[in-house]
């Protein structure tokens, strides 16, 4: 009960938990479904429904957390730069207005998906870790390759054995923060079969339209990731399904010449 108070859910989250309390203080603890529901309840109260790391939107900190990561890719280390320049225009302007309404906040928060596209060992994932040092966020990455079943996007219904929250939440979980840098790795090596579309479920993790209520299956409440900044890598465009590469803004990172590899192997 006193982890339920101190969570910070939002109102549904907490009368959804409340209601599983009332049923789990009428059942005696050797039934079938009083594991299901005490498990139910602690994933509620451990996600970070309030927890957050404040951004560091300082262009030129930024700059030099990229510069001394990585060596060259200047228009891609522009292109990073005007993307957070943005979104720190954005939240002062927002400031401005006196009572901003919930759509404008949303608006504000919500950004363009990054999708860095290049050949493996060009530093995609290793960017990425730059940016969420970079804002000071904390950073998490998923390896989306081989991934079949939608079910690990949105996780399971509660009346499965077993059943666990799709692999968004594990990790947001894992990360203790409801704003982190979110790497989907491999975003290209979905696979569509007979389980479902993981992509078309991605779809709704993705889309700032959608994502600020987000339902997994297990949880069956909306958890707000539209301040979630997710970046995606992939290999190759072609496997990406259209609906999915239209919410991303993609970066392409080429090779590295021979004179470049040098300069890394001396420097980095």
């Amino acid at each position: 009960r006193q982890k339920i108070q101190s969570a910070g859910m939002p109102d549904e989250a907490d009368k959804q938990a409340r209601r599983e309390l009332e049923r789990l203080s009428h059942l005696p603890t050797a039934a079938a479904e009083y594991g299901v529901i005490r498990t139910y309840l602690d994933w509620l109260v451990s996600l970070p429904w309030a927890t957050e790391t404040p951004d560091n939107l300082e262009i030129s900190h930024a700059r030099s957390v990229l510069d001394q990561d990585h060596y060259g890719l200047q228009d891609i280390k522009e292109r990073i730069l005007e993307f957070l320049a943005v979104r720190k225009l954005r939240l002062e302007r927002a400031g401005e207005l006196a009572q901003p309404s919930e759509d404008e906040i949303r608006r504000v928060r919500e950004g363009v998906i990054l999708c860095f596209v290049g050949p493996p060992g060009v530093g995609k994932t290793s960017l990425g870790r730059s940016i969420a040092r970079a804002m000071g966020r904390k950073f998490i990455r998923i390896s989306l390759g081989g991934m079949r079943d939608e079910a690990e996007i949105r996780g399971h219904r509660r009346t499965y054995i077993g059943a666990m929250p799709g692999r968004i939440l594990q990790a947001i979980r894992r990360v203790e923060s409801h704003n982190p840098v979110f790497m989907l790795d491999e975003v290209d090596k979905l696979v569509f079969d007979f389980h479902g579309d993981p992509a078309s479920a991605l779809l709704e993790v993705l889309d700032p339209e959608q994502n600020s209520e987000f339902r997994d299956h297990y949880l069956e409440v909306a958890f707000d990731l539209s301040q979630v900044m997710f970046i995606t890598t992939a290999n190759s465009l072609e496997p990406i399904p259209a609906p999915l590469r239209d919410r991303m803004e993609i970066i392409p990172l080429a090779g590295y010449t021979e004179g470049e590899k040098i300069a890394i192997a001396q420097q980095y």
